[in-house]
């Protein structure tokens, strides 16, 4: 088989709360209670209790799961939403995990995916029936397993890096990091707000910041790769410019890109 040029895959997804299970996990199945009607109380309860209506990642499917796929250079060769247009929960798992494996086990790089993004994944795979085999690979030595938190090989979540594997909180996340850099970090749309955008059918416009996220988490990426010492700050450089005149070719097909170059600005070199 020949060697993949995908050395990195940069992920992000958005998920929505299913609220068929909710009814049947946290009402019990009350008799007369819809999915729609006990996703609306599941909220307005946890807004009570925690201040916030986000419900947490176990009732959760992946509703867009975008993907930049990186050479070993780190140049972009590539970003695309799975299962596009029809962005449907089970094959959306099923080409992210095939595309892993297919690409022949690229690193997975995220901004705090392991503490939701990847569990949302795993625990989709699981609904749908799909077979991991090699991703739980727990016959290996622990260091080698694919899911092992320090396993950088397999997965690289650049919040661990940013805070030494959760000695400290990260406040401001990934919009903060990207706008350190001059990226925009988050425009429109906000992950609170998926959920409500879902239900209005609105999927292209939470495709389009799934697409923003992903390319914050590219620029944070490199930047990390320099904090590292993988790349030098002129090759860090050289890639951002390639990849901004990359946006630009196909921005007038891809409004996220066009987007996305509305809001940009060049990072300070105080050297």
């Amino acid at each position: 088989m020949a060697k993949s040029p995908v050395k990195y895959l940069v992920f992000d997804i958005e998920s929505v709360a299913d609220g068929d299970l909710i009814a049947k996990v946290v009402y019990g199945g009350e008799a007369g209670l819809s999915g729609d009607e006990a996703l609306q109380r599941y909220r307005a309860e946890l807004v009570a209790k925690q201040g916030n209506d986000f419900v947490p990642h176990t009732f959760h499917v992946p509703v867009s799961v975008v993907v930049g796929k990186l050479d070993k250079d780190l140049n972009l060769i590539d970003l695309v939403a799975l299962d596009e247009p029809k962005f449907r929960p089970h094959v959306i798992t099923d080409h992210f995990w095939r595309g892993w494996l297919g690409y022949q086990k690229p690193t997975l790089v995220s901004f705090n995916g392991r503490s939701f993004d990847l569990p949302v994944m795993e625990l989709a795979a699981f609904r749908f029936g799909l077979s991991l085999p090699i991703w739980f690979n727990v016959g290996d030595k622990t260091y080698q397993q694919n899911r092992n938190r320090y396993n950088l090989e397999s997965h690289l979540d650049l919040h661990d890096v940013l805070t030494n594997y959760s000695a400290c909180r990260f406040n401001g996340g990934l919009n903060l990091v990207a706008q350190l850099l001059g990226k925009p970090g988050k425009m429109d749309v906000s992950g609170f707000m998926v959920q409500d955008l879902f239900i209005e059918n609105r999927i292209d416009e939470i495709n389009n910041y799934c697409r923003c996220d992903v390319l914050d988490t590219y620029f944070v990426f490199l930047r990390v790769a320099l904090l590292m010492g993988w790349i030098d700050l002129n090759r860090e450089q050289e890639i951002v410019r390639h990849t901004k005149k990359w946006l630009e070719e196909r921005a007038p097909e891809t409004p996220a890109f066009a987007s996305y170059l509305e809001r940009w600005q060049d990072w300070v070199n105080p050297w």
